[in-house]
């Protein structure tokens, strides 16, 4: 077997994302044979010794691929580890006998459509900035919403040095003392509907992703997950574009 970068190896493995995998790396929780491993070192998995976090990883000839949509509450964090001792997604899916990891992220006080996998090329793919499947949000402000702040957030704007790409928002519901904006992104920059309404002065009372593309959440309960379906896989390999590692 060809040597491969050690990040691509914990995908094929099934173990961990490429971004999470160099965040443990970096964090030195990642051996090969018993020396701290560096971002971007190669591995013969036929003959090197790999540990992450004093247990051996092994690569399985044919790994089964495993495809989830849960539904994550307010107060996890989408990793699989944390240092602070919050909890992690990954207790919510403890009954799927396989190792899965989140795609992509929502912060800690946002809720909604997540979806998890063991397959490490889907999942870059998936999160590439060029990725080309839109993610919906619904997202309830406290009071109201001009029409002046709504065409401010529908369009290009700077966000951390960044132009982001416009973004499509719509008022979908008005009440005494909120309204609720349906926000889609074709793009996914941290906290970035957090940080697009901080531009505007608008205070979100909660935040949550309805669907990515034509993936919905229906009415799948807070905590809960269920399989995606052979199409709804297809869907989302045919959709993500074809990016090199």
């Amino acid at each position: 077997m060809e040597p491969i970068r050690i990040q691509k190896f914990f995908t094929d493995c099934g173990v961990l994302s490429r971004r999470a995998a160099e965040e443990e790396i970096k964090a030195g929780h990642v051996l090969i044979n018993d020396q701290v491993a560096q971002i971007g070192q190669k591995v013969d998995p036929e003959k090197d010794r790999i540990t992450f976090r004093g247990k051996p990883v092994t690569m399985e000839t044919h790994p089964r691929n495993i495809y989830v949509m849960l539904n994550k509450p307010r107060g996890y964090v989408t990793t699989m580890h944390d240092e602070q001792n919050r909890p992690c997604v990954t207790k919510l899916v403890e009954d799927i006998p396989a190792r899965i990891y989140p795609v992509g992220r929502l912060d800690m006080d946002s809720e909604g459509l997540l979806l998890m996998t063991n397959d490490g090329d889907l999942a870059y793919q998936l999160t590439h900035p060029r990725h080309e499947i839109p993610k919906i949000y619904h997202v309830k402000i406290a009071g109201t919403v001009t029409q002046d702040q709504l065409k401010a957030l529908g369009k290009p704007m700077k966000i951390d040095e960044y132009m982001i790409q416009p973004v499509d928002v719509k008022l979908i519901s008005i009440q005494s003392d909120h309204c609720i904006l349906r926000m889609t992104l074709f793009e996914g920059r941290n906290r970035q509907i957090r940080k697009m309404c901080q531009t505007q002065k608008l205070q979100i009372l909660s935040l949550r992703r309805i669907a990515i593309g034509d993936l919905e959440l229906g009415n799948l309960a807070p905590g809960q997950w269920r399989h995606l379906t052979r199409a709804q896989v297809q869907y989302l390999k045919n959709n993500s574009g074809n990016h090199k590692k």
